[in-house]
């Protein structure tokens, strides 16, 4: 359940109710009504190929031996594949142009609908502070994770010929991924 605990209408506290068959946190002042659905956050993704690569990187936030796709949130009225060309000319700073949309996927632990795209990038990679390293990896040498982007990676993959096998991940990651999500 989120962490908020006043109603954003009028100030109250927020109380948990069942609403549609699910705890939902609530506001219960007659007049009000404020209800937090709680409704999954849009986030694009990027498998990006580089060089005739893939590129997988790591958040400077992430653990030793976790890493995935450019990721990010969309701007306000910004449509997902400008997006996704943002994020990795930001992130990256190369330029990409989308090839194709790879699908939609669920990523319950951060409450996030995943949409991927394939991108083709161009030029030199310069990461910003988002990221602390990428590499580039043959896509018949590529692994996916069981999870999140990790499926997006697997299926473009998979419907290019190519038979990646499920990345087993380190032990640090594994606890990593156990603990309650942050809030960035």
């Amino acid at each position: 359940m989120d962490s908020r605990r006043y109603c954003p209408v009028c100030a109250t506290p927020l109380v948990v109710r069942e609403i549609a068959d699910m705890d939902r946190l609530t506001c219960p002042a007659g007049d009000c009504g404020y209800i937090f659905w709680d409704n999954p956050i849009p986030v694009v993704a990027a498998v990006v190929e580089h060089n005739g690569h893939l590129v997988f990187a790591r958040n400077a936030k992430w653990p030793q031996g976790m890493y995935g796709l450019v990721t990010g949130f969309l701007e306000p009225r910004e449509e997902p594949a400008e997006g996704v060309v943002r994020e990795v000319a930001e992130e990256l700073g190369i330029e990409a142009e989308i090839t194709e949309f790879i699908g939609a996927y669920g990523f319950a632990r951060k409450n996030q609908l995943l949409l991927a795209y394939h991108l083709v990038g161009h030029g030199e990679i310069e990461l910003n502070e988002e990221l602390a390293e990428w590499f580039h990896v043959a896509k018949h040498e590529a692994e996916y994770w069981p999870g999140g982007t990790g499926l997006a990676v697997r299926d473009w993959l998979r419907a290019r010929g190519y038979d990646p096998q499920p990345r087993e991940l380190p032990p640090q990651v594994e606890a990593w991924l156990k603990a309650p999500p942050d809030m960035d």
